[in-house]
């Protein structure tokens, strides 16, 4: 296959999207008004997670209805909670309904939330990755209902190993809570064609109490789940920085706060150093809020601003 016949040559992804939780919150018919005035901002791309929220190609399928151009994306769907076949099915459905603009996201999650919550057992992830891709592939192949041209999908990734196998075995990496630093690794490691989707967690605040206790009180939900603090340490980051609800250097490294102009600059730093996409995760003063005005001073910030 071709650089031009690739599935990520055909998917327009934009170099901003947006990466957010707080949909979780609000009814339906909401929703469906709020992703079509993002869609309306230039935002290329909104990712949502699973977790124990909505289902999330169930509902990747609602915002797509609601939405005309903009690219939908999981960020990611749990490779625990269905067979391959339930997970090729729904993202050729999806696929073949909105062509070019469903990018799956598959990731291994946290035993946590596989065992604590879904009952199964979380053994070798890297090595259930793989069998779980091989599998897919093979039921895309039994797969008998309307096909569209072969989708993207993408991997959770962070460390080394499953870096690697998002460039052997899928179209790209989605990281989530990194620092340019890891970027810049990341795409060292991916080479220069794979897609590399950062995530980037924001406050819109430029007093440095508030801020950090806005982003400690997101950072430190990741503090006991091994896949993160393991990143963390391999970045430099150290055991003082990962304890007693992260550090003010932990805070400062994994979420921008403060000016416009502040969060561009570390959206510029992941371009910079090879993503191909930042997806901005605004974090709110209430967690359980809709950070409309916020997305709206980005949109109007990043169109505003040199290219």
């Amino acid at each position: 296959m071709t650089a031009a016949e690739s599935p990520r040559a055909r998917m327009n992804l934009g170099r901003l999207g947006i990466w957010t939780y707080q949909l979780n919150y609000q009814p339906t018919p909401r929703v469906r008004e709020v992703v079509a005035e993002l869609e309306e901002l230039g935002f290329g791309a909104l990712w949502i997670g699973e977790g124990v929220y909505r289902e999330p190609l169930t509902n990747a399928g609602l915002l797509l209805s609601a939405t005309e151009r903009m690219v939908i994306a999981t960020g990611i769907a749990n490779i625990w909670a269905r067979d391959p076949f339930t997970m090729t099915a729904a993202q050729l459905t999806l696929a073949e309904a909105y062509p070019h603009r469903f990018l799956l996201g598959l990731g291994v999650s946290h035993a946590r939330l596989v065992e604590g919550v879904r009952g199964h057992e979380y053994r070798q992830p890297l090595a259930k990755m793989r069998t779980y891709l091989d599998a897919m592939d093979e039921a895309a192949t039994a797969y008998r209902a309307v096909k569209p041209t072969t989708p993207p999908r993408v991997l959770a990734a962070l460390g080394p190993r499953m870096l690697e196998l998002s460039a052997e075995r899928a179209d790209g990496a989605h990281t989530y809570l990194v620092t340019p630093e890891h970027t810049a690794k990341a795409r060292a490691q991916l080479g220069p064609a794979p897609w590399l989707i950062v995530e980037q967690a924001v406050v819109l605040e430029t007093d440095a109490a508030n801020a950090r206790a806005i982003g400690r009180r997101h950072v430190s939900r990741y503090l006991d789940l091994p896949n993160y603090t393991n990143n963390f340490h391999r970045l430099g980051f150290t055991r003082e920085d990962t304890t007693n609800r992260g550090s003010d250097r932990l805070v400062d490294g994994l979420v921008a706060w403060g000016d416009l102009e502040d969060v561009a600059r570390r959206i510029d730093d992941h371009l910079a150093t090879g993503a191909n996409q930042v997806c901005v995760q605004v974090l709110d003063p209430d967690p359980h809020g809709l950070p409309l005005r916020q997305w709206r001073a980005i949109s109007d910030f990043a169109r505003s601003a040199p290219q």
